[in-house]
């Protein structure tokens, strides 16, 4: 692969469709056109000779047979710098047929195009400077955004709100760094601009701003990336109901037969303003069948990779040993949010639970009946309320969203406070200055200014092949 090639690919849903798109970019895209397209006006001989931006209806033939007419379509050209990619466009409308599209497209690789890959126009984008990577994972999130939330939070993202302001902290430590070089090429002299007490109070304050930036991940994650969520319980309390109701059609089994789900089951849901990544495991008790037996092992594994747990108890009857046993478990979970449910209420004698009083309400259990769909609205508040910052605003908020700008910030906040530690030991400017450079190459991690080549094709390969 190579970026200076012409590329070609479908940019619309594959499958029938009133109109379909396949998209040329680089710097032969209107020349690759003029061999395969035919203007019906008689004023233009080709589509070079219209005005840029400008539709123009023609002809689709290929370039073995000019006869034979492929599709009627539009055509329009963008011109390099001003298109998506920051080259040379030409997007041809043509019917959307599956057969019509292909041949479409097969003419234009036929007339000297590439066919693309998956990412290629952003990743061109990011490297002709259309677009950071901030707003080019944005865009990614954009295009698989489930909920209106996930929207949101992508446009804001595309706007670059996350990248202008750490495009200005970059710019900030630069300028520190600078002059602790200008320190350390003149030691005796201190020709220094800043004094050494005043670049700990700077490096001190956009710390701080970065780890209130850091703080936004556990909200971003929770509507871009969605959180691993696990339903465990023991059998027959009411699982697979409750992840069917979650997922919105009967994607598990429900039967009165304990031990009908054998394997996890994963689906990623919307569950108010957060998406979940949640997996329905096998009941977890002891059990001979060695089948079920896998099922339990994989639960618990699941379970353990967790960040929200939806811990299921039939509150019509008394705890069991299960219940219990996973109760205790539950206690010894660190980092994990668990939400703690009683299922069957329509069951309870007088509408009192057994297991609750068996166990004491000193945990606070949700109620919630998933095939009468009662107490959903609670527990899609309460997993707003564990993950959700009301203080932000997703559409205009600077937010990390992903797990790779989280672990850029993380880098670099560890990095400044290496730096902040020599300055206040008064150790050498080359010390300093050396903690300093590592957290800018950091913070390029996220912006794009040292960024890997493996991390660039690992964003950009999770695009489909006409973005």
């Amino acid at each position: 692969m190579t970026y200076f090639d012409t590329i070609a690919a479908i940019s619309t849903p594959f499958g029938k469709g009133g109109v379909a798109v396949i998209r040329l970019s680089g710097t032969d895209a209107l020349a690759v056109t003029d061999r395969i397209f035919h203007p019906k006006a008689k004023k233009y001989g080709r589509l070079s000779d219209a005005a840029p931006r400008m539709m123009v209806y023609g002809e689709i033939s290929s370039v073995e047979d000019p006869d034979r007419v492929l599709d009627d379509v539009l055509c329009v050209y963008f011109p390099a710098p001003g298109s998506f990619t920051g080259e040379d466009v030409v997007e041809i409308s043509c019917h959307g047929g599956v057969l019509v599209t292909q041949r479409v497209l097969a003419a234009c690789l036929t007339a000297g195009a590439r066919a693309a890959e998956a990412g290629e126009y952003t990743r061109r984008a990011y490297l002709n400077g259309k677009m950071n990577l901030p707003e080019a994972e944005a865009l990614g999130n954009l295009l698989e955004a489930g909920n209106d939330e996930q929207l949101r939070l992508a446009r804001a993202g595309m706007q670059g709100r996350l990248a202008r302001d750490m495009e200005a902290v970059y710019s900030r430590l630069v300028t520190i760094l600078a002059n602790l070089e200008v320190g350390m090429d003149f030691p005796e002299e201190d020709l220094t601009e800043i004094p050494r007490e005043e670049m700990h109070d700077l490096l001190s304050g956009i710390l701080t701003e970065l780890k209130g930036l850091m703080a936004t991940y556990r909200t971003g994650h929770a509507i871009a990336e969605g959180i691993p969520t696990v339903i465990v319980g023991r059998p027959n309390v009411g699982k697979s109901a409750l992840y069917n109701a979650l997922v919105g059609r009967d994607a598990a089994i429900v039967t009165d037969i304990a031990g009908t789900t054998r394997d996890v089951l994963s689906e990623t849901v919307s569950l108010g303003r957060v998406t979940l990544r949640l997996s329905d495991t096998a009941g977890l008790r002891d059990t001979d069948d060695p089948v079920e037996q896998i099922g339990v092992k994989r639960a618990k594994g699941a379970l353990e990779a967790a960040e929200l747990v939806l811990a299921l108890f039939d509150g019509s009857v008394p705890p069991t040993d299960e219940d219990r046993l996973l109760l205790r478990d539950l206690e010894a979970q660190r980092g994990k949010k668990i939400l703690y449910v009683l299922t069957k209420k329509d069951l309870c004698p007088n509408g009192r639970s057994p297991f609750e009083e068996a166990v004491g309400r000193d945990l606070p259990f949700l109620w919630v009946s998933a095939p009468m769909g009662l107490g959903m609205g609670a527990l899609t508040a309460a997993v707003e309320d564990a993950f959700i910052d009301e203080n932000l605003d997703t559409g205009a908020s600077a937010i990390v969203f992903s797990a790779r700008q989280f672990a850029a910030l993380s880098g670099c906040t560890q990095a400044l406070e290496g730096t902040l530690q020599a300055l206040s030991m008064s150790l050498p400017y080359d010390l300093c200055a050396e903690d300093l450079r590592e957290a800018l190459t950091s913070l390029g991690e996220l912006s794009g200014h040292h960024v890997r080549e493996e991390v660039i094709s690992e964003i950009f390969h999770k695009f489909c092949v006409g973005k």
